[in-house]
């Protein structure tokens, strides 16, 4: 059992917990609750860290069947932890990365989410976890936008982490004609949007491009879309948070989807 936070161990733990370049150098990253470390396999995780109050409950006990797991002691978990009032339990998990080819590749009909430097955690987590309600195939990301791998991230997907797949793309305007190549339109949220939102078709393979919280997109990423498109706005609200915008054209596209009937037809 460890019972020093001077332990190597729990160094680790929070040097991948506190920096990104951690994370990636290790291929590693830090899942934290019951809830999260339950949908975990063997397979995903280098180690399971537990406490010793999680381990007096046999359900909990159960949970480490078949992982390389650590006993540590309370007070060691609560400076590995990320949260306030930790659960207990914190799994190393490995990444997993895709490439922009096989997201694009996937038989479904493609539903993108692309954003150019979302930077709050809380934000990116949460468009995660509503695309996966949506039914998203895949999200691409600029290397400016927040780290998927943050803990602040993790928990805001409240699991979509492991199921959405995802890319960062080194040259986002060469993935967006990479996307345009196969045949999806891509349409940005926009301020000046040409048109509402939900006067135009997603019905076909389509994606939306979202751009940072303070500035929206940059002109030459909103140059590569097919169409500009804006949310409409009551009172003197100017627009939506990044992640409420994104859940609207979502969610709009979705309940499309689902009648099977482009806007024109309904």
């Amino acid at each position: 059992m460890i019972n020093s936070t001077a332990n190597k161990q729990v160094r680790r733990v929070t040097n991948l917990v506190k920096k990104a370049r951690a994370r990636r150098e290790e291929g590693l990253y830090v899942v934290e609750g019951l809830r999260m470390c339950r949908e975990l396999s063997p397979e995903q995780v280098e180690i399971l860290y537990v406490s010793e109050s999680f381990l007096k409950e046999e359900e909990h006990r159960k949970l480490t069947e078949g992982f390389v797991w650590e006993t540590v002691a309370d007070p060691v978990m609560k400076v590995m932890a990320d949260t306030q009032t930790p659960q207990g339990i914190l799994a190393l998990v490995r990444r997993r990365d895709w490439t922009l080819e096989e997201i694009l590749g996937q038989p479904q009909t493609p539903l993108l989410m692309v954003l150019e430097t979302v930077q709050d955690p809380g934000n990116l987590g949460t468009i995660l976890r509503a695309g996966e309600g949506a039914g998203i195939t895949g999200l691409i990301m600029n290397t400016g936008t927040a780290d998927i791998y943050n803990p602040k991230v993790i928990r805001s997907t409240m699991g979509s982490i492991y199921r959405v797949p995802f890319v960062y793309a080194e040259d986002l305007h060469g993935a967006c004609d990479a996307i345009k190549k196969r045949g999806i339109r891509l349409f940005a949220a926009h301020l000046e949007g040409s048109s509402e939102y939900d006067r135009e078709d997603y019905t076909g393979p389509c994606g939306f491009l979202i751009g940072n919280e303070a500035n929206g997109l940059t002109k030459e990423t909103a140059a590569m879309a097919d169409a500009r498109i804006r949310i409409p706005m009551a009172g003197q609200v100017e627009s939506l948070n990044a992640a409420v915008a994104a859940s609207v054209l979502m969610f709009e596209t979705a309940r499309q989807r689902r009648r099977g009937k482009a806007v024109s037809d309904m």
